[in-house]
């Protein structure tokens, strides 16, 4: 058993410790209450981009687009796929980064020529760990998601499609479910399918019938607000996966806090124990003193009385 200052110190290590989480989960909340606020802010721009978009797929349903453009002539093999991956910069998130890099694994191991980009510092140290060459990495982009920085990466994989580097792009992040529950999931950017715009119900209300003037040609318009359309699903992706983030360090963050409660608590139990045997030895200690004190008074007496 250890001696009762060796518990006290482990004790105050702990302590410390838990003043360390307890500092990460309120930070963490703050991040999550901002970054929740800057994407509701954003979003009503974005989903009215995409209104637009199946506005003019609805009256011209047959239309061709670059970013609509599967190429079907390409084999499986010729195609190259891009993967936008995003990770965190820092650890202690509790399986937030390890579910990404098992789906991005998983979406590697279909076949096909993969190209890799990567935000956050754990995913470049991933795979570099690996041996995978990683196509670009986006540096501080995880822990400062904005629509400047969506605009940089739609940019570099809008620019790399349209030249036929990549074939099709696909994102992977985190997506918030609500308060406990995160989902990792692919989302695939490009090429666009028009079905994903389809609206059942509007096509039902008769809605072809709206006067819709497209300036100045329809593919104008479409090559205008498309990129805009991609750099928000990226921005969406980017806000969504910080807050899981920062929602996942809070709940690895709590539990450790009632760990190290816990752990306190045994201690506390474990220190009293043997601080009562501690008394309990002195006080034997002094019993068996007083005794032996006695024994030797009562001794000099007898030998007083023979002389």
């Amino acid at each position: 058993m250890a001696n009762a200052r060796e518990i006290q110190s482990r004790m105050k290590s702990i302590q410390d410790t838990m003043k360390i989480t307890n500092a990460m989960y309120l930070i963490s909340s703050t991040k999550l209450r901002k970054a929740k606020k800057n994407l509701e802010e954003t979003e009503p721009y974005f989903y009215t981009l995409q209104m637009m978009i199946a506005r003019i797929l609805r009256h011209l349903p047959e239309m061709e687009n670059k970013y609509f453009d599967e190429r079907p002539k390409k084999r499986k093999e010729e195609r190259t796929k891009g993967l936008i991956v995003v990770t965190a910069d820092k650890g202690m998130a509790g399986a937030y980064n390890h579910n990404v890099l098992k789906l991005a694994g998983q979406q590697m191991e279909m076949g096909g020529r993969c190209k890799l980009f990567v935000v956050g510092e754990l995913g470049r140290q991933y795979f570099a760990a690996k041996g995978i060459p990683v196509a670009e990495q986006f540096h501080y982009t995880a822990q400062n998601p904005t629509l400047h920085r969506a605009r940089i990466i739609s940019e570099t994989v809008l620019e790399q499609f349209k030249t036929e580097e990549l074939d099709e792009v696909s994102l992977i992040y985190t997506s918030m479910k609500n308060s406990i529950t995160t989902e990792t999931q692919i989302l695939k950017l490009l090429p666009m399918a028009a079905e994903d715009f389809a609206d059942r119900e509007a096509l039902k209300a008769g809605i072809y019938q709206e006067e819709l003037v497209m300036q100045p040609s329809p593919q104008a318009v479409l090559n205008n607000i498309i990129p805009d359309c991609i750099m928000g699903y990226v921005y969406g992706a980017l806000v969504e996966s910080f807050c899981s983030e920062q929602n996942a360090r809070m709940m690895a963050m709590e539990a450790a806090n009632k760990n190290a409660a816990a752990m306190i608590h045994d201690l506390s139990i474990e220190f009293n124990r043997v601080r009562q045997a501690m008394i309990t030895q002195e006080i034997t200690e002094v019993v068996a003193g007083a005794k032996a004190q006695k024994k030797k008074k009562k001794a000099r007496k007898e030998v007083s009385c023979i002389e």
